[in-house]
């Protein structure tokens, strides 16, 4: 069986993706630092090592399942244009085992961190593993349905955020669950979740966009493909609203997470970034092509996310 090359392997997980990931690992040790002044390196590192294999898998999965289920009357452009499995000739057999190796070892380093752990991790991390795979595997996967903003922005911007916090603090007892024979006993302090909750928003929002702004440009040649993503339901005009909304909505929750003591007040700088944001914006309202308004969600998200790490940083500081 032909192995892949580096270059051709990373083109499959499309690395250069995975800025969506890595912006809630940043936040997520950035304030447990800010916050809670602890970091666990082993357990942070498995974390991190687990997190960014199932990601690559997650995406491989769907450049695979893109692959096998187009449909419209140009399959075979679409199969030698749009993918990078048929851009770069990868046999499927080998596309197959690349996913399946990279699932079993996500898997395993998500066991071990487990075991270094508690079964919350096990249980929420379970939650978001199946998330993944039937984001994109399946009869009706969840990035076809006007889900995929949602999932994607949850899973990801709040899932690894919390995760990654948590696996820093378990032994702290804010979140814990014990067995009494066949009592359950979970405990969770709902103050500092709710703080999570905060802190994630903005990351949701911007994965989420980055989500919206793929289905808007892509919604005809997605319906040709029995792809009906949320812009198919509501429109072209209040899709481009609610792209407005989420990444406006970023500077609002850092605004209240500033007055609620979460934040040092030099996070508030991070709302200068809000104006290339909206020239970005502007950008993207006049035009919704793939190919030239489709990096404006990109560049917003790491606009906002970074300008969040930057501050977390000056924070942690002072």
């Amino acid at each position: 069986m032909t192995a892949l090359s580096v270059k051709t392997f990373l083109k499959l997980v499309e690395i250069q993706t995975k800025l969506a990931s890595l912006f809630p690992f940043l936040i997520g040790i950035l304030f447990v630092t800010y916050r809670y002044g602890t970091v666990k390196p082993l357990q942070t590192a498995v974390f991190f090592a687990a997190m960014l294999i199932f990601d690559m898998t997650t995406t491989a999965i769907n450049n695979y399942m893109d692959y096998k289920k187009a449909t419209d009357n140009h399959d075979f452009d679409y199969r030698k244009t749009r993918n990078v499995i048929g851009q770069e000739n990868i046999p499927e057999g080998v596309a197959v085992a690349t996913i399946l190796v990279m699932l079993v070892l996500a898997s395993l380093l998500g066991l071990w961190l487990f075991y270094l752990t508690d079964i919350v991790i096990l249980l929420v991390g379970v939650i978001c593993f199946g998330v993944g795979v039937f984001y994109t595997y399946g009869p009706i996967p969840l990035s076809r349905l006007p889900l995929g903003e949602f999932f994607s922005g949850v899973v990801m911007g709040l899932g690894i955020t919390f995760l990654t916090i948590y696996v820093n603090i378990f032994d702290s007892n804010l979140f814990s669950m014990d067995f009494a024979g066949e009592i359950w006993i979970f405990q969770l302090h709902f103050t500092e979740f709710l703080v999570i909750m905060l802190i994630s928003l903005p990351l949701v929002f911007t994965i989420a966009n980055v989500m919206l702004a793929n289905n808007i440009c892509d919604v005809e040649e997605d319906i040709r493909n029995q792809r009906f993503t949320l812009p198919y339901y509501i429109g072209n005009s209040a899709s481009v609203r609610l792209f407005y909304i989420l990444a406006l909505g970023g500077y609002l929750v850092t605004v209240i997470a500033v007055t609620a003591g979460v934040f040092h007040p030099i996070m508030l700088a991070t709302l200068l970034t809000a104006v290339p944001v909206w020239k970005n914006l502007a950008v993207f309202k006049r035009k919704q092509v793939k190919s030239e308004t489709f990096v404006i969600a990109i560049k917003n998200l790491i606009l906002t996310n970074g300008a969040l790490v930057i501050g977390l940083i000056i924070s942690i500081i002072i």
